[in-house]
């Protein structure tokens, strides 16, 4: 280490590594430079430490994080009053480069082994003599030697100061006393050799005494007193608790080898629990222990060190171990058999106190009592518990006895612990100990009794007043009759019964209905007082309950109904104010034999069934008789008003019926307009007919392009004539191909035929060619009387009027028109499909029953036919 001083006693610079270990030396100053006498050496930094001697040392690791440290060194003369500062500067040496060296460039260099000595053992407790040589240092070069010391341990705060010197001349090292390891386990000596002008040629010397152990403490238990508990009758082997002792001699030395064992117990019987010696564990080795016979067990335990040799040292303590107590001890009865007595009708009355005797610990579930009842308490009259106090069993009567019934009642008493019994090793289950109580009545004067105490009367509802529902009598327990007694009912109950003041019958006063407010819950209970000779009362209870009558008819919800073309059944719901048995199920039926054949009704549920037509009836408004009977066999009359309407939603019709009924038709807007329409349209075929062909004309040909001819202009025609008939029977769909014809009267019937027309004659083979008998000669037409049933009119049109729909919508190209309704003044030049008439010459005005299937598409035409 390089040490410049620069100017003295101001500023002194160390060149040293830059990382510093705890207690390195960093280099030494000359303190008496500054100060002869210095009293006081202190550095500013505490990661420093000054000696006497000037030497610079680290008190802990130090990395230089500055190229630079400095701190400064503090002299004081307290006598001379003189302060003196010497400035030190920590400078990191420079780092050498390595320099590839050549053979001839190795030079050796002698350097001084250096030696080091062992560390020195000091005994403890050393007897001396004082000074006690410890070690001796030398040096080759220097004369003068000076040691400092630390010591480490657990008194380290207390300064040995004057414990080692060292001889200046000789470098002996001597202990001045003896030392206690356990304060001061080493000692660390750094010996400083100088020359005699104070140089220090060497390095300081760190030597280390360390103090050998001598056993002078005794070990010592950790509690001054220990307690365990165990619960009696434990097996062998269960673990009690476990003693802890300590030694502050050196750790791992036969000075700290602890053992352990049992001194003596007290009570001084056999051997009842074991020790470790090692461990120090303590555990169980009676197999039977006690807590009657014997409650704690109290151990003196010894601890010694040596493993326990007879010359180690030793200590003893105290072990305490309860005995914790379990029901092992069956509770019995102090007396076998007990007598009392007791009143008749005498309740919640103490009558007698049982005990028992336990010898568990008092107090605990072990000991507790729990009375019961075994026999003779089949009515529950008697009630028994226990008082937590002294553990008694209180037998107390819950329930008036008779005498007239039983004089006396013997009853069985067992005892249990609320803990369950624990059976103790090598012993026999023991049988639960009983008693019998023998109670004795007492006979006294009683009052009334009535029989059954509660009597329950059903009533039907409705019933008339002063109608007898029953009879509520009371006897007399001394003589069994009811001779003399009297019955009233007190005010203040519900006032629905009376009972007769001798007989006991029992009669209604009100009409009891459930609807009634106060009579809704359909129950009230009445209290009957019954008086006899000497005064004594007794009461009972009437209870009185409404049973539901069959007071209400059944009836139908809902009975107005839309249904429309699908025909779709109609959900008939009746409602019935009565409970069951007399409400559902229901059962319905039409009481109108002819709607009964139009209209049919099916089971649904108990309270529904199921509305719909026989089959294809007209539209029309129905009102229908339906009868709806409960379970109790009561009939309501009900009328169910169906509004058969041509519809696809019930929202159509709005109010106004669409339906057939007795030949009237009720129209709408558009239907009005259409029929408007089509008599306009059929007095303009009519007048064109008359003026093209004659008036005597009665057949003839028409031919495709004569439309425009026989159709004259609209805005010229003058309001017609009614051409309305009731002979003009509705068309069902559109004319078969060929030809039309108008109906104009009875005895005329005009008939155009297109090409190779077919008509229902022709379709049926008979040889006609067209819709009536016509004549093969003079060319006058002859009405035919024959009529044609509907499934002929139906088999020959509708075929063929659904091919002249399908031919309306085509042009001459066979392309379906955009536009095919065209102007009155022109219609086009011709349609495929040929003019659209009346197909019918029936003359029956009731056989219009196919018009209640026409198609949607030829409704409309029907309509306009239809007279309003």
């Amino acid at each position: 280490v390089l040490s410049l001083c620069c100017e003295a006693c101001k500023k002194v610079i160390f060149h040293v590594p830059s990382e510093l270990e705890a207690d390195t030396l960093v280099g030494r100053v000359d303190l008496k430079e500054c100060l002869q006498s210095a009293e006081f050496i202190s550095s500013s930094d505490g990661n420093f430490k000054v000696l006497e001697d000037g030497s610079v040392y680290t008190t802990s690791a130090l990395s230089l994080s500055a190229e630079k440290k400095t701190f400064t060194i503090l002299l004081k003369d307290i006598q001379e009053q003189v302060q003196k500062k010497i400035h030190v500067s920590l400078v990191e040496e420079e780092k050498k480069t390595l320099k590839t060296r050549h053979a001839r460039d190795t030079i050796l260099k002698r350097t001084k082994r250096r030696w080091g000595p062992i560390p020195s053992v000091m005994i403890e407790n050393s007897l001396g003599p004082f000074p006690l040589q410890i070690q001796q240092v030398q040096s080759d070069t220097a004369q003068n030697y000076t040691i400092y010391y630390s010591a480490s341990g657990p008194g380290i705060d207390q300064d040995p100061k004057g414990l080692f010197y060292i001889e200046r001349e000789t470098g002996n090292i001597f202990a001045t006393r003896a030392v206690d390891r356990e304060q001061y386990p080493s000692f660390q000596i750094i010996c400083f050799a100088t020359t005699p002008d104070g140089y220090s040629p060497e390095v300081p010397l760190v030597h280390t005494i360390r103090i050998e152990d001598d056993n002078d403490n005794a070990p010592y238990f950790t509690q001054d007193l220990f307690e365990f508990c165990v619960p009696e009758n434990s097996r062998p082997g269960v673990v009690v608790g476990k003693v802890v002792a300590e030694d502050r001699d050196e750790p791992y030395t036969l000075h700290t080898t602890l053992k352990y064992r049992i001194v003596s117990q007290n009570p001084p019987i056999t051997p009842a629990f074991s020790l470790h010696g090692d461990t120090g564990v303590i555990s169980v080795l009676l197999p039977q222990l006690d807590r009657e016979l014997v409650p704690s067990y109290t151990l003196l335990v010894e601890v010694r060190d040596m493993a326990g040799q007879p010359f180690g040292l030793c200590t003893t303590g105290t072990v305490v171990i309860k005995i914790e107590d379990t029901n092992d001890n069956a509770p019995s009865f102090k007396q076998i058999q007990y007598e009392t007595r007791v009143e008749e009708n005498r309740v919640s009355v103490e009558i007698l106190r049982v005990s028992v005797v336990d010898l568990d610990e008092p107090g605990s579930p072990g000991s507790g009592a729990v009375y019961e009842i075994i026999r003779g308490n089949d009515d529950q009259a008697f009630e028994i518990t226990t008082d937590k106090n002294t553990n008694e069993g209180i037998l107390c009567v819950v329930k008036g006895l008779d005498y007239e019934t039983a004089k006396q009642r013997v009853l069985v008493i067992g005892v249990n612990n609320e803990a369950p019994y624990l059976l103790a090793p090598h012993s026999q289950q023991l049988s639960q100990s009983t008693c019998s109580v023998t109670v004795h009545v007492l006979d006294v004067d009683e009052g009334p009794v009535f029989k059954p105490c509660l009597l329950r009367l059903d009533v039907k509802e409705c019933e008339d007043i002063g109608t007898a529902i029953g009879r509520y009598v009371a006897e007399d327990p001394e003589t069994g009759n009811s001779e003399g007694i009297r019955y009233r009912i007190p005010p203040g109950q519900c006032n629905w019964i009376n009972i007769d003041d001798k007989s006991g019958e029992v009669r209604t006063v009100r009409v009891l209905d459930r609807d009634i407010a106060e009579m809704r819950r359909g129950q009230c209970n009445i209290t009957v007082l019954a008086i006899d000779r000497n005064g004594k009362t007794g009461t009972g209870t009437i209870q009185v309950c409404i049973v539901p009558g069959n007071k209400n008819f059944p009836r139908i919800a809902q009975t107005d109904y839309i249904m429309c073309r699908d025909r779709k059944p109609i959900c008939l719901t009746a409602q019935d104010g009565d409970e069951a048995p007399y409400s559902a199920p229901f059962v319905y039926r039409i009481t109108d034999r002819n709607l009964a054949s139009m209209w049919k009704l099916t089971p649904h549920d108990d309270n529904s069934w199921y509305l719909a037509p026989k089959g294809d009836i007209p539209f029309g408004v129905y009102e229908i008789p339906v009868s709806v009977m409960d379970n109790g066999g009561k009939v309501g009359e009900n009328t169910v008003r169906v509004n058969l309407c041509d519809c696809v939603t019930p929202t159509e019709c709005d109010g106004r019926s669409r339906q057939l009924s007795g030949g009237n038709v009720t129209l709408g807007l558009w239907a009005i307009l259409a029929m408007i329409l089509g008599s306009l349209l059929l007095l303009l075929i009519l007048i064109t007919i008359c003026g093209c062909c004659g008036a005597g004309v009665m057949h003839r040909q028409v031919t495709d392009d004569c439309a425009n001819h026989n159709l004259i202009i609209s805005n010229t025609e003058a309001p017609g004539e009614e051409v309305m008939d009731h002979n003009i029977i509705p068309l069902q769909n559109t004319c078969d191909q060929g030809g039309y014809g108008v109906k104009t009267g009875e005895q005329q019937t005009f008939e155009m035929v297109k090409g190779r027309g077919h008509t229902l004659e022709s379709v049926k083979g008979v040889g006609h060619q067209t819709l009536g008998s016509v004549k093969e000669g003079g060319g006058q037409p002859m009405m035919d009387t024959c009529r044609y049933s509907y499934s002929e009119w139906h088999n020959f049109t509708h075929p063929r009027l659904g091919e002249k729909v399908h031919l309306c919508r085509q042009d001459e190209e066979q392309k379906h028109s955009e536009d095919y309704l065209l102007s009155y003044n022109y219609e086009g030049k011709g349609s495929l499909a040929g003019s659209v008439g009346c197909c019918s010459d029936q003359h029956e005005e009731e056989a219009l029953d196919f018009l209640d299937q026409l198609e949607p598409k030829f409704r409309t035409l029907a309509e306009t036919c239809i007279k309003r």
